[in-house]
């Protein structure tokens, strides 16, 4: 089955761009199209894709406020990837902080697109880890989020599942991290699993924030 994909963008040009791009892939559909982030949650229930791309900055509904939404309002909701022109900025780190699974710059090449959309529909790494970090550096509590402490504290993860999360922020895959503690694929699904449930995070995006804000984890 093909990963299927919702762009919601205020430019035309960009949607049109990012259709070129993806449906020349065997393995991705887009199945629609949206101008803003109000018409998303009518679309993600009609179609049901597997990851929408959005715009972080729209006029009447931002890609921050209608990840929001999404994830508040749908059952099962879509993996989401902000797009946005800036690298460095505060409003793609507020989107992951909301639930965001990972962004991507307008200007990317072709290959970096489809890379980014497989990358987050399969949920088996971090999306631009050291973009992810710099962002956390930059705009993140640095240790200094009560909540995000709180959450750590309060999950009581094994050794086991520490040093996994470890290894998940610095953009290991499952594999790569199977490879580095010499146990199978299968383990490390269920040690990623449970620091997920324990963390209360919804992918390994925010349970990477968590672990960046909490001060677990250094982004520096």
């Amino acid at each position: 089955m093909p990963v299927t994909v919702l762009l919601v963008d205020d430019e035309p040009l960009v949607r049109a761009g990012l259709r070129a791009v993806l449906e020349a892939q065997p393995d991705i559909e887009v199945v629609g199209e949206a101008a803003d982030g109000a018409a998303v949650i009518p679309l993600v229930r009609q179609l049901r894709p597997d990851v929408v791309a959005m715009d972080v900055r729209m006029p009447l509904l931002d890609g921050i406020e209608a990840t929001r939404a999404v994830l508040r309002t749908v059952d099962e909701p879509p993996k989401i990837v902000v797009v946005t022109t800036f690298e460095n900025d505060e409003y793609v780190y507020e989107a992951l902080r909301a639930g965001a699974d990972g962004f991507l710059l307008k200007r990317a090449r072709p290959a970096e697109i489809v890379h980014a959309v497989r990358l987050v529909a399969e949920g088996e790494s971090l999306l631009f880890p050291a973009s992810v970090r710099q962002l956390a550096a930059q705009y993140g509590d640095d240790g200094g989020n009560r909540a995000a402490r709180a959450v750590l504290e309060r999950a009581r993860l094994t050794e086991r599942e520490a040093e996994v999360l470890r290894l998940m922020a610095r953009g290991l895959s499952n594999a790569e991290i199977a490879a580095r503690l010499v146990v199978g694929t299968e383990t490390v699904k269920s040690h990623v699993s449970a620091v997920l449930a324990k963390l209360g995070a919804r992918d390994r995006t925010q349970a990477v924030i968590t672990a960046y804000e909490s001060g677990f984890v250094a982004p520096g």
